[in-house]
Parts: structure tokens; sequence; C-alpha cells
């Protein structure tokens, strides 16, 4: 019992150790930036967020910009809020991964997934995945 202790803590220990930090860079539809790595945060910046309305629903944009010389792949993700702050269909909302090039700058968007959307936020993060 004791073998099977061990062998499960040091699996636990190896697995943990191969985690990539997932943290990264948001901004919201009211222009307020979290940075939760700041070590990203000074090769990626995330500015001009804006939106309009297309129909009934909201059409985010956002520009995500480079700010190394070398080429690294991002993911990004749009989460809606409802007028009480409450998420809406988070879990139908998938991250999005591109490649950005040495200082390229590339604008994404994405469409509210029904009207009640009030407001929303981008996160942005690295991805290690080619």
């Amino acid at each position: 019992m004791k073998l099977a202790s061990i062998i499960v803590f040091t699996s636990t220990l190896l697995l943990g150790a191969c985690a990539h930090n997932t943290a990264g860079i948001a901004l919201d539809s009211n222009g307020q930036v979290r940075v939760d790595s700041s070590s990203f945060a000074s090769d990626v910046n995330v500015t001009d967020i804006a939106s309009i309305m297309v129909g009934d629903l909201v059409k985010a944009s956002a520009l995500i910009q480079s700010k190394s010389s070398y080429d690294q792949r991002v993911q990004y993700k749009f989460t809606w809020f409802d007028a009480n702050g409450y998420t809406i269909e988070n879990e139908a909302t998938s991250w999005k991964s591109v490649k950005l090039h040495g200082m390229q700058q590339l604008q994404v968007s994405a469409v509210a997934p029904n009207t009640q959307v009030s407001h929303f936020e981008i996160y942005v993060r690295e991805t290690y995945s080619d």
C-alpha cells in the first residue's frame, strides 16, 4: 500500500511540473485591463476594443498586438455578460488559436450568442501547441 501511495504522489508531481502557465491579459468592453501574467504582457498587448450592433446582436472586436520580434501562438476567447454581470453561454464559446508573427497586429472579432448580451470581455493567453 505504501508503494502505491508513493507512485501516485510521484506521478502527481511529475504531471504538475508539465503544466504550462495559462495566465494572460483581459480587456473588457468598458476598457478595463487585467494583466494576469506580466511576462506575457511584455510580449503581447490587447487594445482597440469596440462593438457594433449587427441586427439585435453585439459584434465585438479587439486588436491583438505582438510586441516581440519572434513568432508566437496565442489563444483568445470572448466572454459575454448580461446586464446583471452573469456569463451567457460561456460553455458554448471556445478558445480560438492564432499565430502572431513578430510585431504583427491582428484584429479579432466575434458575435454575441444572443440578444441578452450587454457587455463582454476578451481574454488572450499564450499557447504552447503549434
